[in-house]
């Protein structure tokens, strides 16, 4: 299997940049939405769910797409369609209106990170693929980074509008060149025209067959619950418990994504010494203290330093839930990392539901203290996990 080419895998990150500055534009400036819809900050957070549940449930489609037409060239189409959903999101003159909008970009956004990991399995040897994803998936990290920031420093100065213009000319940049580059190249990503008609449901329930995938799409589930659910009110917590700007809460939160970018600049020689356990129990341990210091957190320096540690913990954790979901079905990995993606984004959607209750009932201390838990206890378990996986291997290659 020889090196893919190294045009496609900026392409790939720069899509994926896009699509996690989308997803997480509006965190940071949900007092802002609230301020300008007069509507509660658990109401406009519902942007936030809509995003998450769209992303999730159209992974059902994109997966076996990916499959049977070629990941690249869904990526390309659905990365054009999100500048629709984007561009309508900045002309939004009601809150029902951005909702529909949110919804729209979640919906063709979901193609694009997923499907990405997809091609990466399918053109990436097995002990290159976790370095690549991480050095791939930098964007997408880039991309969480400059939207929690961009999202409270454009609410705070030109309006929260000219954060969604801003995405639409990337959507736009991103998906014209990949595909762009598919014409000039077909063989990138070739049809798959022996897989017959897209048979959604079976293909999905094959994946659901194999006892390991269920065992990683429900850690993927969970994960995405506690971690997303939770990260979406980090800045509003940060601004009314420390008295800063939504442009010092954005960036204060930013520090989640510089931690998962150390963790890709150091990623070779982290899974080198540590391990796919040690990389899983390690992450949630580091995950989990750093969502309960962000809710204990009096000083914006210690809360720094804990968003730092959270995001650091979650890449550690999750590109070992990637790199295993890579193998979960190969013979139909679009899918696969489209069920996987799914499972990820769907648990958002459910726990930001459930923080938006929690918040008409307690404090968000409660909230960002119990997913840091949460997390902790789902890191061990993983760990553990793999350690069984992995003995299990050992015993069976050691057969005559």
């Amino acid at each position: 299997m020889a090196s893919p080419p190294r045009l496609v895998i900026l392409l790939l990150a720069l899509a994926g940049f896009a699509s996690m500055a989308s997803m997480r534009v509006t965190d940071a400036m949900l007092p802002a939405l609230s301020q300008a819809f007069a509507r509660p900050v658990a109401d406009v957070a519902q942007n936030i769910t809509l995003f998450a549940i769209a992303y999730g449930v159209m992974q059902l489609c994109y997966g076996p797409m990916g499959d049977r037409f070629g990941t690249l060239r869904v990526i390309g189409l659905a990365t054009l369609a999100c500048a629709l959903g984007a561009l309508g999101s900045a002309l939004a003159e009601s809150l029902p209106m951005l909702l529909v909008f949110r919804t729209l970009t979640g919906a063709t956004a979901a193609a694009i990170i997923p499907l990405s990991m997809a091609w990466v399995g399918d053109n990436v040897p097995y002990e290159q693929r976790q370095v690549t994803l991480a050095h791939m998936l930098s964007g997408a990290v880039m991309g969480l980074i400059s939207g929690q920031v961009a999202g409270g420093f454009l609410a705070d100065t030109l309006g929260w509008q000219a954060a969604f213009a801003l995405l639409t000319l990337l959507f736009v940049a991103a998906g014209g060149l990949l595909l762009e580059a598919l014409r000039r190249q077909p063989g990138l990503s070739p049809p798959k025209v022996d897989q017959g008609r897209i048979a959604f449901f079976s293909r999905i329930r094959e994946v659901l067959l194999i006892a390991r995938a269920r065992r990683i799409l429900a850690l993927v589930f969970l994960e995405g619950i506690a971690a997303f659910g939770a990260l979406a009110f980090v800045a509003s917590h940060l601004y009314t418990r420390l008295d800063v700007s939504l442009t010092q809460a954005g960036l204060m939160v930013a520090l989640f994504g510089v931690g998962g970018l150390i963790f890709a600049a150091l990623a070779r020689p982290l899974v080198a010494r540590l391990g796919e356990p040690g990389l899983a129990a390690g992450g949630g341990v580091l995950m989990g203290l750093g969502f309960v210091g962000l809710a204990l957190a009096t000083l914006p320096a210690l809360a720094t330093a804990a968003a730092f540690a959270a995001g650091l913990g979650f890449y550690m954790m999750h590109s070992t839930l990637q790199i295993n979901a890579t193998q979960m079905a190969p013979a139909m990995r679009g899918t696969a990392m489209a069920v996987f993606a799914g499972c990820l984004f769907l648990g958002q959607s459910v726990g930001v539901s459930l923080g938006g209750l929690m918040l008409r009932l307690a404090d968000s201390q409660w909230l960002l203290a119990g997913a840091g838990l949460w997390l902790l206890t789902l890191g061990l378990i993983f760990g553990w996990l793999l350690r069984q996986w992995h003995s299990k291997q050992v015993a069976a290659a050691a057969l005559p």
